[in-house]
Formats: structure tokens, C-alpha cells, sequence
């Protein structure tokens, strides 16, 4: 249970992470990083984009497992878990605001308003979608 909540905080605060990416995602059109899994493969770009993607299918299996897990937790639990979530991904998110120069925290800022207002209305899609379930039945 422990090695779960700790996954799902992890994976809680990878959106943090994310949002100091730059604009448009990872790039991969110059020399591969270095210390990165594949570095030292040399991949070919479409080496590269099908690594990408059957990664990115990794990320939303492990997403929906963590999710599964998180549907068997109590209310209390769940609503701790993500209010120490929060405090973590607000806690990194300080910190690196902290590390950026003035242009570059105005643009941090833009990008977390931006991200609020997609999570927001995708709340609402989602809340839509379960009332239009619920008249269909």
C-alpha cells in the first residue's frame, strides 16, 4: 500500500515537471541528451517517434492502474493524499519559479493560468459527460 501512495504522489506531481518543459514538448531534432535512457543508442528519428509513442503508452497504462488502486481508496484517504499532492507539486513549482528571471516567471505564470483553465474545463467536460450518462439511463 505504501509503495502505491508513494507512485501515485510521484506520479501526482509529474505534471510540475511537465510545465517546465519547453513550449511544444521534448524536442528531438538535435544531438540526443546526455544521461537520457537512449542517449547512447543514436536512435534515427523514427526510432525516436515510435520510442515516444509506445512510451507515451506506458504513461497512460500506468495511469490507469494507479487509477484503478485510487478508486479502491476511502474518501478520508483519497482527499489526504491529494491535498499532500498538492502541496508537493505547489512546493516544486515555487521552486523552480525561484530559479527563473523575471521574463522567463511571466511566462511561467501565463503557462500555469493557461493549464488551470484547460484542467477547469475539463472538469466540466467531464461532469457534462457523467449528467449525460446519467439521462441516457
Amino acid at each position: 500500500m505504501r509503495k502505491t501512495l508513494t507512485a501515485l504522489i510521484f506520479a501526482a506531481a509529474l505534471p510540475t515537471v511537465a510545465m517546465a518543459m519547453p513550449e511544444g514538448g521534448p524536442r528531438h531534432d538535435g544531438p540526443p541528451h546526455r544521461g537520457g535512457p537512449f542517449a547512447q543508442l543514436e536512435l534515427t528519428p523514427e526510432q525516436r517517434q515510435q520510442v515516444d509513442q509506445l512510451m507515451h503508452e506506458q504513461k497512460r497504462a500506468d495511469r490507469e492502474i494507479h487509477q484503478r488502486y485510487l478508486d479502491k481508496l476511502p474518501a478520508a484517504e483519497k482527499t489526504a493524499m491529494e491535498k499532500e499532492a498538492q502541496a508537493s507539486r505547489d512546493k516544486t513549482q515555487n521552486a523552480i519559479r525561484g530559479l527563473l528571471k523575471p521574463e522567463q516567471q511571466k511566462r511561467f505564470d501565463d503557462m500555469h493560468k493557461e493549464r488551470e483553465a484547460r484542467a477547469a474545463e475539463w472538469k466540466e467536460f467531464q461532469a457534462w459527460k457523467a449528467e449525460k450518462a446519467k439521462k441516457a439511463q
